[in-house]
């Protein structure tokens, strides 16, 4: 039999993957929103280039900051989970100033007043966010590939048969 040993400070991590989950769902609800006002029928993914009406650009700047989103929410929540792993508490916190970036991001691209969606720099931190956790994530990684620079994370973390204390 194996055992998980996994720092209780990654209750942090999942809250923060649980709230990319909720922020995902504000986006549609906020795509859908725009889309009811501009009269944009299904199947159509974004209002046609011929309209230049207010509602038209923004549901299409919602659309494009949801879009967005869901192009960059896989590979934060898999360095999100994985950095957690070594550096919970900073993944965490890290995570979640990503969460609230990308909401002011959300917010910003469809803010009718900044010209060509300018309003989605508001969440430009978001990505600064993204690259540390990645960068964590490397951290915990070399930690790994490499035992014998630090043998008490293995013994932390990683799945081991039941007995063992150490895989050296």
């Amino acid at each position: 039999m194996a055992t998980v040993t996994i720092d209780p400070n990654y209750g942090y991590v999942l809250v923060v993957a649980a709230s990319s989950f909720i922020l995902n769902s504000l986006h549609s609800a906020q795509v859908g929103k725009f889309r009811k006002a501009a009269k944009v029928a299904y199947p159509a993914a974004y209002a046609p280039s011929a309209r230049t009406d207010n509602e038209a650009y923004l549901f299409n700047c919602a659309q494009r900051a949801h879009a967005n989103y869901i192009e960059n929410q896989p590979s934060f929540l898999g360095a999100l989970l994985l950095a957690g792993f070594g550096y919970p508490v900073s993944a965490g916190v890290l995570g979640g100033v990503w969460v609230v970036s990308r909401f002011a991001y959300m917010k910003g691209y469809v803010n009718g007043k900044k010209e060509n969606g300018r309003g989605r720099y508001a969440g430009g931190l978001g990505m600064l966010q993204h690259v540390s956790i990645i960068g964590l994530t490397g951290m915990v990684a070399w930690k790994g590939c490499c035992p014998r620079n630090n043998a008490q994370f293995w013994e932390d973390v990683v799945i081991m048969p039941s007995g063992e204390t150490s895989r050296d």
